[in-house]
């Protein structure tokens, strides 16, 4: 009997810096997690099929990846686009907003991790990150995913319930029968005047 296997999670991996990448690829890995990994920020909008300017997913791009990202975790200071940067075209795309988005930075800032949890990512990991950082990720991706499905039934939901307000069937069945009825009421108030004998004295 087959048992079905259940695909590991993909994370997107994102830093400037490649000792960093491999750690925290290495890292991603041991956690059975399966990683691509990217140094900047336009790269990761690339590898999701989004441009810095466009909202929607790129379907013209033969070499667009198919590959679901499940996660995305990005280091904060890169140059060109910033973590920060990144973060803000993910949850400004309605298209990406859903995926959870994870930040690292070597540097503890308050103001910093503020802002980015108030923008939308989920965690901020201070570097060198641990691998007991990653047990935090998948809790994540489990609420990202059972949003969707909620999504998912509230549209299927909608779909269902505007399809039978356009079929008039049901509505058509009961003025039918209550039509019916009344005319079965008339010729029983004709006919029954005729059937009552009169009461002899």
């Amino acid at each position: 009997m087959a048992v079905a296997i259940e695909a590991p999670f993909h994370v997107l991996a994102v830093d400037d810096s490649l000792p960093d990448r491999k750690l925290i690829e290495r890292l991603l890995k041991t956690s059975s997690f399966q990683v691509t990994t990217v140094d900047s920020g336009s790269k990761a909008l690339e590898f999701l099929g989004l441009h810095d300017h466009e909202d929607s997913p790129i379907s013209t791009q033969s070499d667009q990846q198919e590959v679901a990202v499940n996660l995305i975790i990005t280091d904060y200071c890169m140059p060109g686009m910033t973590g920060y940067d990144l973060l803000k075209k993910i949850k400004e795309s309605s298209y990406l907003r859903d995926i959870p988005v994870v930040i690292m930075s070597s540097d503890n800032i308050p103001s910093r991790i503020n802002r980015c949890l108030e923008e939308g990512a989920d965690e901020f990991f201070l570097k060198p990150v641990r691998l007991s950082d990653m047990s935090k990720l998948k809790p994540h991706i489990l609420k990202s995913r059972c949003k969707e499905h909620y999504q998912q039934e509230q549209n299927l939901q909608s779909n269902s319930e505007s399809n039978n307000s356009s079929n008039p069937t049901s509505e058509n069945s009961s003025s039918s029968t209550s039509s019916n009825s009344h005319k079965r009421k008339a010729v029983d108030e004709e006919i029954l005047p005729h059937t009552i004998r009169p009461r002899h004295s």
